[in-house]
């Protein structure tokens, strides 16, 4: 199981205690020894899939250290336990947590009375475990964010007209670089009574190569025979690929039919369509972008 950050600060001190400069590899594979991480785990990425979550948690264990001057950086990303850092383990803590931290005179935000104090909290009456760091908590506070907006994002699709939801659809597959960036290739069918299919992508130019598309703005759940209706009119059209989309879910049925077919139908459910439509910028506005900064090493490299 990962630790939390707070949980890898003491094991991470005490594994400077002998004197040595370490990198940040070596540490990492100190503390994945230390807690028994399996390879499988070092490999779970954070919500935002760009890192690895064990590797964050001990980076941020590691900056946290810093600004309490536990451990200092004698060069560029190597680590060594300060004087301070030895004393404290002259009489170990049960723990080293940010509470823990904040009692140091030299934590940062000591050093900085006039810095905000709610960088992170813990609460005053308890002993609360802090388990995500900074960057845990800007994905949860995006995560929650986008679950709100899918919320409404739905409640919005679901007033519109079935024709509307059709053309919705078709206008995400082009955002999604289905038929290139020609509108010209996407087509709603419905209206000509094209029975079976709601509309079609053309992959490229000439139309040689289609997806045939089936929309519906349901709130029943989606069931193996009507998955197999849209199969028989992919196959009237000699089709290989196809996208079903729904406001509601597909059953367990329905998702083992489509594994095993020797044509490609992808299903989208509700939650999945809400969420292509706030990644492609689908009838949503951008309303805010906040930058995140880190130090730009190359920059202080003396010549």
């Amino acid at each position: 199981m990962i630790p939390d950050f707070q949980s890898t600060m003491l094991p991470l001190l005490k594994s400077l205690n002998d004197d040595k400069i370490r990198d940040s590899k070596e540490l990492r594979e100190f503390m994945a020894n230390n807690f028994r991480i399996t390879d499988a785990e070092q490999k779970i990425k954070t919500p935002n899939g760009k890192q690895f979550l064990f590797y964050n948690r001990v980076a941020w264990a590691i900056s946290y250290l810093k600004m309490g001057e536990l451990i200092i950086v004698p060069e560029r990303g190597k680590y060594k336990i300060s004087e301070l850092g030895k004393n404290i383990l002259k009489n170990t803590p049960d723990k080293i947590t940010i509470k823990f931290l904040k009692t140091l005179p030299n934590f940062f935000i000591n050093r900085n009375p006039n810095k905000e104090k709610h960088i992170i909290e813990e609460d005053e009456d308890e002993e609360e475990v802090i388990d995500k760091t900074p960057d845990e908590l800007i994905e949860l506070g995006i995560s929650q964010i986008n679950n709100e907006l899918s919320n409404l994002l739905m409640a919005q699709i679901k007033s519109c007209s079935s024709y509307f939801f059709e053309q919705i659809v078709i206008d995400l597959l082009l955002k999604m670089g289905y038929g290139g960036s020609d509108i010209e290739n996407g087509e709603v069918t419905s209206k000509s009574g094209d029975e079976g299919i709601d509309g079609i992508i053309k992959e490229d130019k000439l139309g040689l190569d289609k997806i045939y598309v089936q929309a519906k703005k349901w709130e029943n759940t989606v069931g193996r025979p009507d998955i197999q209706k849209f199969v028989g009119a992919l196959h009237g059209k000699r089709a290989k690929k196809g996208i079903f989309i729904t406001t509601s879910n597909f059953t367990k049925e329905a998702i083992e039919y489509v594994n095993n077919l020797d044509v490609v139908i992808i299903l989208i459910d509700g939650n999945k369509l809400t969420t292509l439509m706030i990644e492609n910028d689908l009838g949503v506005t951008v309303k805010n972008i906040y930058k995140i900064r880190k130090i730009d090493t190359d920059y202080f490299i003396e010549d």
